[in-house]
């Protein structure tokens, strides 16, 4: 028995006037009960409970022990209930960070409805298009395209997959003509994310399982997914970029789709968290309010047909 537990049946056993009495209360045996006790006397050097016949009584000392244990163990019921009422209402400062493109498409619409279900979180949104340190930088959590976390520290949750598609604006299309093999983009202007993995080489899978790798030349290369997406949507060129940037545009026409036959490596779209054993409250109800509204919205269907 811990030492929080013989507090404990040694202020039921004061309060009760029987060990017998507090055992039951407890749920322990009689036998278990009479051990702990002793078990705490020993530790302390000194007899708590004058033992009779009839009664069960403190000593001078049992009497200055249970004031202390009845205050400490007051003092501890209150700090776990303050506990659970953190957790049924989370509060404090959420810090959340992803890139520029996602925070605006995926974040910031759902940020008033998260207010109105937790109005004690206050939020903080960091558009960032490089992965910042987590732990360094106080992050609670972040939206990232990369499949695992070189730091231990850090756990990562999946949130969906998509496809990574080339397109254009109708416009464009019209003054120069869709490509119809992949050697045809050499003579197109290309619109690069420059933070891809290999920004000037295009890995393809087509859906006979063939692959090729193209080497190409950007006309215009962005660090910022939303900057490629105004000069596509201008008619500047052809761009590459994740659906879950340019579907709505896809959806309303203002982007087509080319060479559609051939896959670009989707990416993995996670939640990377602090990955404590208990996660602050208002953390867990972030992640589990953005995974819901992904599962609702079916984004990854969507974003992988």
């Amino acid at each position: 028995m811990d030492r929080w537990s013989q507090f404990e049946l040694f202020v039921q056993v004061a309060e009760l006037g029987s060990l017998s009495r507090a055992a039951e209360a407890l749920g322990l045996s009689n036998a278990a009960a009479s051990r702990a006790l002793a078990a705490l006397e020993q530790r302390l050097g000194a007899r708590l409970v004058e033992r009779s016949t009839r009664r069960l009584g403190l000593s001078r000392a049992g009497e200055d022990f249970y004031r202390h244990c009845k205050a400490a163990l007051t003092q501890m019921k209150e700090a776990e209930q303050q506990v659970n009422a953190a957790s049924a209402a989370p509060s404090g400062t959420l810090r959340i960070t992803s890139s520029l493109s996602f925070c605006m498409k995926h974040i910031s619409p759902l940020l008033p409805r998260f207010h109105q279900r937790y109005p004690e979180i206050r939020l903080e949104v960091i558009a960032a298009n490089r992965y910042m340190d987590l732990l360094d930088s106080d992050i609670d959590l972040a939206i990232r395209t990369r499949e695992f976390e070189p730091d231990a520290n850090i756990a990562v949750r999946r949130l969906a997959t998509t496809r990574r598609i080339l397109a254009a604006a109708p416009g464009y299309l019209a003054a120069r003509g869709t490509p119809r093999t992949l050697d045809d983009l050499a003579q197109h202007d290309l619109l690069v994310y420059s933070h891809a993995k290999e920004p000037n080489r295009l890995h393809l899978t087509g859906r006979d399982g063939s692959q090729r790798t193209l080497e190409i030349k950007s006309l215009m290369q962005s660090n910022d997914g939303q900057i490629i997406r105004a000069a596509a949507l201008e008619g500047l060129g052809i761009l590459i970029q994740p659906n879950y940037i340019i579907y709505d545009d896809i959806v309303a026409g203002r982007l087509v789709p080319v060479l559609d036959e051939w896959d670009l490596p989707r990416l993995s779209i996670n939640i990377a968290y602090q990955g404590r054993k208990h996660l602050p409250a208002r953390v867990r109800v972030f992640i589990d309010f953005l995974v819901q509204h992904f599962e609702e919205m079916d984004y990854e269907r969507k974003w992988t047909r």
